[in-house]
């Protein structure tokens, strides 16, 4: 990794407060891209790169670049990636803003700035444009009257996209360093649930409102020093990091569940259902009992849910496998390890914007085994599972439609409200 690296501020969100964004961060020395996915489906994608030279002028140019039997996702690490490390290089460039089209997710590009390699360019090394270009920020844009809406509700993003609407929102909400927020909000209460949810959703985020049109001013200096400048967290990481409020406000508040018992497959396939309705975000590692070496990572977002798989837990692996694991993780799971089940257990954590905790609490944990389950091990591996990994969910009934981004995580089940 070169130790002189481009300083690269991603910006994503709704249109509104994105081109106010934008138009803030735009200084002279500074290189600003932007990929318009408006006529996608058509085949089309517009690149737009704004150079502001040193005396304030800048200078445009747009290409289109076509999609025909492309994925957007595979276009744009084929273009974007490529020229992030190109403007880089230029000594006249000391900043690039990448803004991100409102389709797009700001972590899965983090990842791929930093993991994915690009091949062929002529003088340069076969790397990653993290060898070029340091993350500086991640600007999440946020609409106060609709974001809770969207947080909440199942909308898919197209017709063409199997994400929903939701699962965008929450999840750049959450990836953000910076939360400027448009105070479009119809009244005072709405603004204040919408505050208890961004301190709870990202904690480790600075938060500024503006008025609608304002253009806001040293954002870049807000960044918290404790911010993840792009970084992915992984399926075994803290799930309360960044100290969040754990305090009920405005009908917003955290819900932990934590158990050393594995769940039944069926109970808790129809159990998720709760984390559908008025709840933002769901996150957390499942022990199954009809899998006992394997960690299920549950994400959820609105009306939407995901369970994939993520790994083995450390009691399942051998020496070789164990050895290769990060000390943080062996760090964490020797604080509550267990004589019998070793690092095996339930952690899961819900931000709930109206649901009731103790309901959902209770849903959540009638789907652990019973005592009398617990005492006959030898019957988990008979019971159905749902959540194998060659399993299509029975709650989707619509044949699968072709993501515009790729997941960190192999998706293998789904539940959608219905």
């Amino acid at each position: 990794m070169t130790v002189d690296r481009t300083p690269l501020v991603l910006v994503c969100g709704p249109r509104g407060p994105l081109e106010a964004v934008t138009t803030s961060l735009a200084e002279p020395g500074t290189a600003v891209v932007h990929h318009d996915l408006s006529g996608v489906e058509a085949g089309v994608v517009t690149r737009r790169t704004t150079r502001v030279d040193a005396d304030g002028q800048a200078r445009v140019r747009d290409v289109a670049l076509g999609v025909a039997g492309c994925c957007v996702d595979c276009m744009l690490r084929m273009d974007l990636l490529p020229l992030l490390r190109t403007l880089a290089d230029d000594a006249a460039v000391r900043r690039i803003v990448v803004r991100l089209d409102p389709l797009l997710e700001a972590e899965a590009l983090c990842w791929a700035i930093e993991n994915t390699v690009v091949t062929g360019m002529v003088g340069r090394v076969d790397a990653p444009a993290g060898h070029d270009v340091r993350i500086e920020a991640v600007v999440g844009c946020v609409d106060a009257a609709s974001f809770l809406g969207d947080a909440t509700g199942d909308e898919p993003m197209s017709a063409y996209d199997d994400r929903t609407v939701a699962q965008v929102t929450v999840g750049n909400a959450r990836h953000a360093d910076v939360l400027v927020v448009a105070d479009t909000a119809p009244d005072r209460w709405t603004a204040a649930r919408l505050t208890a949810v961004l301190a709870r959703l990202a904690p480790r985020a600075a938060t500024t409102w503006i008025a609608v049109n304002e253009t806001p001013a040293d954002l870049l200096a807000a960044v918290p020093a404790s911010s993840r400048r792009g970084a992915v967290d992984d399926a075994h990481a803290p799930l309360l990091d960044g100290a969040p409020p754990l305090t009920e406000d405005c009908g917003v508040q955290l819900l932990e569940i934590s158990d050393r018992r594995p769940f039944h497959p069926g109970r808790l396939h129809e159990a998720v259902d709760v984390l559908l309705d008025d709840v933002v975000h769901a996150r957390g590692r499942l022990w199954v009992a009809t899998q006992p070496d394997a960690v299920l990572w549950l994400e959820s977002a609105g009306g939407g849910l995901r369970i994939a798989a993520a790994g083995r837990w450390l009691a399942a692996m051998d020496a070789p496998e164990y050895d290769d694991v990060s000390v943080a993780r062996r760090a964490m799971a020797a604080l509550g390890w267990d004589d019998e089940y070793g690092d095996r257990a339930q952690s899961l954590v819900v931000l709930l914007a109206g649901a009731d905790p103790e309901h959902v609490h209770r849903v959540l944990t009638d789907a652990l085994l019973t005592d009398a389950e617990l005492a006959d091990p030898g019957s988990w591996t008979t019971w159905e599972d749902p959540f194998g990994q060659y399993h299509e969910d029975p709650c989707e009934t619509d044949e699968p439609r072709a993501s515009t981004t790729e997941s960190t995580l192999p998706r293998n089940t789904g539940k959608a409200r219905e």
